[in-house]
């Protein structure tokens, strides 16, 4: 089930990005290449003509390598996105701090001291 968007409000304060979204064929197309990958490694280790011990070195060695890989794209998508809402934090107060000001409001003198 998708979630749906935030619906930007009036006013146009809060103007939601379009957000990218990867088609169906290119995410097939990935976890196509992954397996593909992950299966060729695995029957290469498997018909090595190797000890069983060094197989199994190299076996885990591949699954070490495969979830360092994902714990690395998450790391990097996890750190894109806190950019991502800082950077909309700001965009917002920006915003509000311009939506606020009046070039033509009159100038108040700043007050001076009393002697």
């Amino acid at each position: 089930m998708r979630r749906r968007p935030p619906r930007p409000e009036a006013g146009g304060m809060n103007e939601t990005p379009v957000k990218q979204q990867n088609t169906g064929a290119y995410y097939g197309q990935a976890v196509a290449s992954f397996a593909t990958a992950l299966a060729a490694v695995g029957l290469g280790i498997y018909n090595m003509d190797a000890d069983g011990w060094v197989r199994a070195f190299l076996g885990i060695a591949v699954l070490y390598l495969t979830t360092s890989a994902f714990t690395l794209a998450k790391v990097i998508r996890d750190r894109q996105e806190v950019t991502q809402i800082v950077s909309r934090v700001d965009q917002a107060r920006m915003e509000k701090i311009m939506a606020e000001y009046d070039p033509f409001s009159p100038k108040q003198a700043p007050e001076r001291p009393a002697a």
